[in-house]
């Protein structure tokens, strides 16, 4: 397995099938069916080329199975944190540690880049992930936003990984 930060020869294409792929398997009980079908291939390739973004992609003999995007917090409310955007994975990537190991090199990453805290947004109805960034260290914060997808009131929470003091 290799993790990098994705490059200009990299297929975003087929990035944007682990995105599109991860939330048609993940959000299949939580957001409604018709959205989800909805998804058109290739959705997510053009957010691949933000320039304020950090992306990087997991490739396992040759293929592209994960993916994750961080930066400097999006919202005005956290403006000295650091955001997981997104960690997705290919439906049959999951649940076997890569997860694990994408989302500590962004963390990892984003420690360079001066951050002491750091945030991500999980559906509140998504308890697969929010085992998943519990285990990690994340904590559920208190905070929530709202949000609605394919018609759908949903909540997203705000979980909070602190990095330990050295």
């Amino acid at each position: 397995m290799d993790i990098r930060y994705i490059n200009p020869a990299d297929n975003k294409r087929l990035i944007s099938r682990i995105y599109e792929e991860s939330w048609k398997y993940a959000y299949s009980d939580i957001i409604p069916q018709t959205y989800l079908d909805s998804i058109s291939e290739g959705q997510w390739a053009n957010k691949l080329d933000n320039p304020e973004w950090f992306t990087l992609v997991c490739i396992e003999d040759g293929k592209y199975v994960g993916t994750s995007s961080f930066c400097k917090s999006r919202f005005e409310l956290y403006p000295d944190a650091g955001e997981i955007i997104s960690i997705y994975f290919l439906p049959e990537y999951i649940g076997k540690g890569y997860g694990k190991k994408l989302l500590k090199t962004a963390l990892s990453e984003l420690q360079k880049k001066g951050f002491s805290e750091v945030f991500l947004w999980v559906l509140e109805e998504n308890n697969g992930a929010r085992h998943f960034y519990e285990s990690i260290g994340f904590m559920n914060s208190g905070d929530y936003r709202d949000d609605c997808i394919g018609g759908k009131d949903l909540k997203e929470i705000r979980y909070v990984y602190r990095y330990e003091s050295q």
